[in-house]
């Protein structure tokens, strides 16, 4: 269970203001028949200087098809710096948002929403009226609208204005712990294909997550292998329909993406981070704002390995790469980051997850504090560490949970087992004790005090009857840590479709102190890339270290990749590897 306290204990105040007042209609619209109206729901987040606003416009009249932008004012000095989901410019005290490009059309009972950052001293009073197309907001619409009324309104009626610690209740309730108290979505496409194995329906009712790999994904494509048909909007409508509490999407698209390895690299090349927040962030966003989903809990995960590998495969680093080297100088990955948290963060019912790698790549102390940094730096490129629910780490891992004969501080015959070939001098042997101490790390640099991490279990079991149920009795330090380990990899570094790897712990929510959830971020049966190179049209390369002759580089110390045969692209359906998986399952199936 995590700390007790709420989200909004890190803020001074919470203002959530719901304004009524005026009019809406197209300016151009001068028929006295024009039906017209709308309804502006305001709240903020804030603290001493700044906080964050939150708008969501219905259109309560006749549809809205050429564009719209509404307007107001400031009451005091308030001066926003930052918005998202539209386009949000400030003269004087007057604000303007404009649609996006995306999102012109707002049709009759149609809700769009968008946010901003802005700083403020003194009062932070909340605007009294919003107009929209130039014709304020009464939250009705008027009986025998005129001419002369809309184009010219005089009428308003104050907002009521409370005080909460929570964050805004429209669209959706944000809670501490999104996994908590509701059962997830299940995929049907993932359903499908392990309800095809034999013994596939003993785990198919689990969830799993929504991987959106590419721009394609968003509408749902008919020729991948690794998503199926479904789209964004089609998951979502889904989960409605199952009357899950909370679906988990990846976000998985940076420019340069992946830039220390090639099975999972991306569609987008490294200079592309304006297609990355227009042709794909801003369409998921959109979609993930409707209000028809605002009592379903969005928990996204946000790219995974990128900000890692700022810190660890650059030049000077064993194994960097000269694409690590490029999106370190061009700031894409940190500026696509922070861009992602901000649009998506901006909506009532969404919950970050920001990827935090694994014990076994920052456990050491030269990786740990540097990697905390820059998760921050990407919390800050977004306007606000508020948008960040927390971290995932292990994510398409194979990290033991929990490794009960080994723990850094074990001695054997009087030495520390941390010197041994296995560990290299690692802090940290398993998981859980790694995600628990990151989280203090993150809190210390100036995360929120109540974010919470979640660990992939999808494949971190490591049961059957390689599974050590003993410490060894060795005296020699290598050989009792390859005796008594729970992970049976070659090396801790191995990541592709490894060979005696199980099912973990089923997805629970809250299992552990500061632990939000265990979860299957990465579906079970889903290939991490292909054994040999594969000619496809997703942009999925071959690496090495997915082939099970390959002997290694510096960041597995040289050793075998450990990686099962006849494997597919990453992402496709991979039947042998899901049949080991449940052969091997802890606890057993």
């Amino acid at each position: 269970m995590r700390p007790i306290s709420a989200r909004a204990r890190a803020l001074t105040a919470a203002a959530a203001v719901s304004v009524v007042a005026g009019a809406g209609a197209v300016a151009v619209a001068t028929d006295a028949s024009a039906a017209a109206g709308c309804r502006v729901n305001y709240s903020v987040n804030q603290w001493s200087s700044g906080f964050t606003g939150y708008v969501t416009l219905t259109n309560l009249g006749d549809p809205i098809s050429g564009g719209w932008n509404l307007t107001w004012d400031f009451p005091g000095n308030q001066q926003i710096t930052q918005g998202w989901s539209a386009t949000v410019t400030q003269s004087g005290k007057t604000v303007t948002a404009t649609n996006p490009s995306w999102a012109a059309s707002l049709g009759t009972n149609a809700t769009t929403n968008f946010g901003f950052n802005a700083n403020y001293s003194g009062t932070n009073t909340a605007p009294s009226t919003f107009k929209l197309n130039g014709v304020a907001c009464t939250g009705s619409v008027p009986d025998s609208p005129s001419p002369s009324n809309s184009s010219s309104p005089s009428t308003s009626v104050s907002p009521s204005t409370s005080v909460s610690p929570s964050t805004p209740t429209d669209p959706g309730t944000r809670v501490d712990n999104p996994y908590a108290g509701v059962k997830g979505y299940v995929n049907p496409e993932w359903k499908a294909k392990a309800d095809a194995e034999p013994g596939g329906s003993r785990v198919s009712n689990n969830p799993t997550a929504v991987w959106l790999d590419r721009i394609a994904a968003i509408e749902g494509t008919t020729n991948s292998s690794s998503n199926g048909a479904m789209g964004v909007r089609d998951h979502l409508d889904a989960a409605v329909a199952q009357g899950a509490g909370y679906i988990q999407f990846v976000i998985y698209n940076l420019p340069g993406r992946d830039c220390a390895a090639l099975a999972s690299n991306g569609e987008l090349g490294p200079n592309e981070l304006p297609r990355y927040k227009a042709e794909y962030i801003d369409p998921i966003a959109a979609i993930q704002a409707d209000p028809k989903y605002k009592n379903l809990r969005i928990i996204n995960i946000v790219e995974i390995d990128s900000l890692p590998n700022l810190v660890t495969n650059t030049s000077g680093q064993a194994g960097g790469t000269a694409m690590c080297d490029t999106m370190k100088a061009n700031g894409g990955y940190v500026q696509g980051i922070g861009y992602a948290l901000s649009k998506l963060g901006a909506i009532g019912n969404v919950y970050n997850y920001v990827d935090a790698a694994h014990h076994g790549w920052i456990g050491w102390d030269s990786n740990f504090g540097p990697v905390a940094n820059i998760m921050l730096d990407a919390a800050k490129a977004s306007g606000s560490v508020n948008n960040v629910t927390g971290f995932i780490t292990n994510t398409a891992n194979y990290s033991a949970l929990k490794e009960p004969f080994i723990q850094p501080t074990t001695t054997v015959g009087g030495q520390t087992i941390r010197q041994s070939k296995w560990i290299d001098w690692n802090q940290y042997t398993d998981e859980l004790t790694f995600a628990q101490a990151f989280r203090q790390k993150l809190v210390s640099v100036g995360f929120n005090s109540n974010i919470g991490m979640i660990i992939d279990t999808s494949r971190n079991g490591w049961g059957g009857s390689a599974r050590p149920t003993k410490a060894s009795t060795s005296t020699n330090v290598d050989t009792y840590v390859n005796e008594s380990r729970i992970d049976r990899r070659i090396h801790a570094g191995n990541w592709c479709n490894q060979s005696g790897a199980g099912l973990g712990e089923r997805p629970t929510a809250a299992p552990e102190p500061g632990i939000d959830a265990y979860v299957w971020v990465k579906p079970p049966g889903e290939s991490d890339g292909s054994s040999s190179l594969i000619p496809n049209d997703e942009g999925k390369g071959f690496d090495r270290m997915c082939d099970p002759t390959y002997t290694g580089n510096a960041r597995n110390g040289n050793s075998l990749s450990g990686a099962l045969p006849n494997a597919p692209i990453s992402g496709a359906w991979f039947s042998a590897q899901f049949q080991q998986l449940m052969a091997n399952a802890y606890p057993a199936l």
